[in-house]
């Protein structure tokens, strides 16, 4: 069957059940530390009833960027383009977490192409403890030209987001300014066009591009901030980057409930989330739950 399987796709085709592999790892100070220092200061771990410490809930942020097979071959323009994830059960300091990456999704939308993977944490025994969905878009081949995104898209009409209206409670925002030492710690060591202006310049954008995990990561800090493990037991984010968050860009992120909805012996907050720069753009836009 495998060989039936290895023989259907042409060699090195990023398909649908492409297989990424993964790794056995243990949760760290260092990787918590290293954390902190990337979002620029993380919620303090909470004891848990096994007297284990949680680690922040996307300690393991960037775990689908450990190998790139899954990408297409022109990088030029590349971007994070939405996120989904779902959390089952805290990871801990000290916890082994194994991880298993898949090609799951691949399709055309507005002259770029996605490709989406999945990642799925689970402990020593196959618990499952998180899912996530990356959708990375990439330019067909011949949009490649000048500069992809420029400073001045995210001040177009069309690039304005509505979210968050209602009246519905909001949680207290969680604001951050990303300076390239941020950037450095939560992307590097290597320069990459999250860390480096020339190696951005090179793939097609004018600065430094603050990774898109970086603003899903203070939005599962304020949810954390807002609901302590609860966001770690039963939380869902599904988020759009709307705009790019440049190195040195101010960024609040905000929530507010939207409804509350029975789900068994608990109730299910629903929330539009949301990053904002200083000036009102939009930059990630979206929605989280938790079980209350």
């Amino acid at each position: 069957m495998s060989e039936t399987i290895a023989g259907f796709f042409p060699a090195h085709e990023v398909h649908v059940g492409r297989d990424l592999g993964g790794r056995a790892t243990t949760i760290t100070d260092a990787d918590v530390a290293r954390y902190a220092a990337g979002v620029g200061g993380a919620c303090p771990g909470a004891a848990l009833a096994s007297g284990a410490v949680a680690a922040p809930a996307l300690v393991l942020h960037s775990e689908v960027y450990r190998s790139l097979a899954w990408y297409l071959p022109n990088i030029f323009g590349n971007l994070h383009a939405r996120q989904e994830w779902q959390l089952f059960a805290p990871l801990t300091i000290g916890g082994a977490v194994r991880t298993r990456s898949t090609v799951v999704e691949r399709y055309v939308k507005r002259n770029r192409e996605y490709v989406v993977n999945e990642v799925l944490l689970t402990d020593e025994n196959g618990r499952w403890l998180q899912r996530s969905r990356t959708h990375q878009s990439f330019l067909v081949e011949d949009a490649r030209r000048g500069l992809v995104v420029d400073r001045e898209r995210e001040k177009r009409t069309d690039r304005r987001f509505a979210i968050g209206e209602g009246p519905g409670a909001a949680l207290a925002p969680l604001g951050r300014t990303i300076t390239l030492a941020m950037c450095e710690a939560f992307s590097g060591p290597e320069k990459n066009y999250h860390t480096d202006r020339e190696a951005a310049r090179m793939l097609g954008f004018p600065d430094v591009v603050v990774q898109g995990m970086w603003s899903i990561c203070l939005v599962s800090e304020l949810m954390t901030a807002a609901y302590g493990l609860a966001w770690q037991v039963g939380g869902g984010l599904d988020v759009r980057l709307v705009n790019v968050i440049w190195a040195e860009d101010t960024v609040t992120v905000h929530g507010k409930v939207r409804e509350e909805i029975p789900e068994g012996a608990k109730r299910r907050v629903h929330l539009d989330v949301w990053c904002e720069k200083a000036d009102g753009t939009k930059a990630t836009v979206g929605t989280a739950s938790v079980l209350q």
